[in-house]
């Protein structure tokens, strides 16, 4: 149940991102302020979403869900639980999850710390990364679902590749990954400013602060 949980708040953070991508982008260009008031709590509802995925499928790595295909192709139930949850980024599918799980990370920080940019500004950044998430929810639901079940249940997993078996592999793809997707927040507000014509210093003066934040991981 927990697995299916995750499968459809996957499904409904496409449909979230579908609307954030959207309705304020086309919001900012026509000026309703209706539709520009859109992204900010889709971008929060997405982050929502993916978060709670990516528990569910936490939850199933502690507590060896091998009915679950990933979890049993990439962890037994020899694995410490350290391992077991770091398992989660352990393979493609995984890391997809985690890809997407940071992003929404980020988009929620834009929303927290963009009060001072203009209304059609934030919109139109926040619009933009909606898009990018469309991609990486669309592939995972599409080719790479992490909740796919396996039937019937393995009796035991297989392993975490032996490689990824150490203490630095617990940390270092979360901030790896931190740092490589916090660039998509200056790739936002780069091409907001395309969008909206502001192709003057005021774009590279507001992303400066998140691409400095990005750079530190």
């Amino acid at each position: 149940m927990i697995p299916e949980i995750g499968h459809f708040a996957l499904i409904l953070a496409l449909c979230v991102a579908v609307v954030q991508g959207i309705l304020p982008i086309y919001g900012a260009a026509v000026g309703n302020s209706s539709l520009m008031a859109v992204a900010k709590p889709a971008a929060r509802g997405q982050f929502l979403l993916v978060a709670t995925a990516f528990g569910c499928l936490a939850y199933a790595f502690a507590e060896k869900d091998f009915s679950v295909l990933y979890v049993a192709a990439t962890s037994n139930s020899q694995l410490p639980l350290h391992y077991r949850l770091a398992a989660i980024w352990g393979a493609h599918e995984g890391s997809l999850l985690l890809w997407t799980f940071i992003l929404t990370l980020w988009m929620f920080a834009v929303t927290l710390f963009s009060a001072h940019l203009p209304e059609s500004t934030r919109s139109r950044i926040l619009g933009v990364m909606g898009l990018v998430s469309i991609g990486f929810l669309l592939f995972m639901l599409t080719v790479s679902n992490p909740f796919e079940r396996l039937i019937p249940a393995a009796a035991e997993g297989r392993d975490l590749n032996p490689l990824l078996q150490d203490p630095g592999m617990v940390i270092h793809p979360p901030m790896l990954y931190m740092g490589y997707v916090g660039f998509s927040v200056a790739f936002a507000f780069a091409i907001a400013a395309l969008l909206g014509g502001n192709l003057d210093a005021a774009w590279a003066r507001w992303s400066r602060p998140w691409t400095t934040v990005a750079w530190c991981f």
